[in-house]
């Protein structure tokens, strides 16, 4: 039986607990993305935790961001340690997270992620009447196979990299226009993006910005992730973070120049594997990302009840 309560914060022996916890389930899943001396990666941070302890271990560990997505829907990252795994913890974990968000806001606005698309996770999921709601694909480009053109940009549009300090809001205000329909992206503040670029993986020469008359309509913000053993040879990978377009901008070829722009960014940097996320229901976007040479590497999974 386990003793699960619930937290505000992580601080001293919890943090550290949690810690282990996360780096144990990088360590079989190959996520999330914690490393053993720094903080906990930022959907863990903010919200409600839940500690699940099997005597004096802890053996599962939930988070509840109940300030929710852009839609209202609270959001929430559950893992058990692989060695305590198949032997119903999950379960109640889930059961707590029922309850709790039917105390903050409502059961049905709650969503929970499942990294990988674990045929146990659909199980449990299923048991506690949740539904497969959104797919996040994780796609794939190897450098040295992927033959990616000088990008063609539309007529009147240049292209320049962002300066700190200067473009936060222009950036800010082409992202909600682009990702108004997305659950998290759209909600970026210029708070939030001055706060990444403190952030030692940001680098403004890999941030592209598409300009017509003098005004931003486009931007391709790429991310270098460091090194894993486990994932890509053991080097360095790229990721097309963000490719957000003005839809006043839209149709005319400004997205795959963005792209290409970014991807020719890491290429240059001697990168040997590119990365980039993209909505399952996005058919448009898949397809200028196949012919780009990208293909299906895993996927993620949101259940909703």
């Amino acid at each position: 039986m386990l003793n699960l309560v619930w937290v505000d914060e992580l601080d001293g022996s919890a943090l550290d607990e949690v810690r282990a916890l996360l780096l144990a389930a990088r360590e079989v899943d190959g996520r999330p993305e914690v490393d053993a001396g720094g903080p906990l990666p930022d959907e863990f941070s903010g919200g409600l935790h839940l500690l699940a302890h099997a005597e004096s271990d802890l053996v599962g560990y939930a988070h509840l961001d109940t300030t929710g997505d852009s839609f209202g829907r609270q959001v929430a990252e559950l893992i058990v340690r692989p060695d305590r795994r198949h032997r119903g913890f999950a379960t109640q974990l889930v059961e707590a997270l029922v309850d709790k968000a039917g105390a903050v806001v409502s059961q049905d606005k709650l969503r929970v992620w499942s990294h990988g698309d674990h045929p146990a996770a659909a199980r449990i999921a299923e048991r506690a009447g949740f539904t497969r709601a959104r797919e996040l694909l994780v796609m794939h480009a190897p450098v040295a196979e992927s033959d990616w053109p000088e990008p063609s940009l539309p007529q009147g549009v240049t292209l320049r990299t962002f300066v700190p300090g200067q473009d936060e809001q222009a950036v800010v205000d082409v992202n909600a226009r682009a990702f108004d329909w997305h659950p998290e992206q759209g909600a970026l503040t210029v708070e939030e993006l001055r706060a990444t670029e403190e952030e030692d993986w940001f680098d403004a020469a890999g941030f592209f910005l598409a300009e017509r008359d003098g005004k931003v309509i486009g931007f391709h913000w790429t991310k270098v992730h460091p090194a894993d053993p486990d994932r890509f040879d053991g080097e360095p990978v790229g990721e097309v973070y963000v490719v957000g377009v003005d839809p006043g901008a839209q149709g005319g070829g400004l997205g795959r120049a963005l792209t290409l722009a970014g991807l020719r960014h890491l290429r240059e940097r001697g990168l040997g594997h590119v990365i980039l996320y993209v909505e399952g229901d996005n058919a448009p976007a898949i397809a200028v990302y196949s012919r780009l040479g990208f293909t299906r590497y895993a996927v993620d999974v949101q259940y909703a009840r």
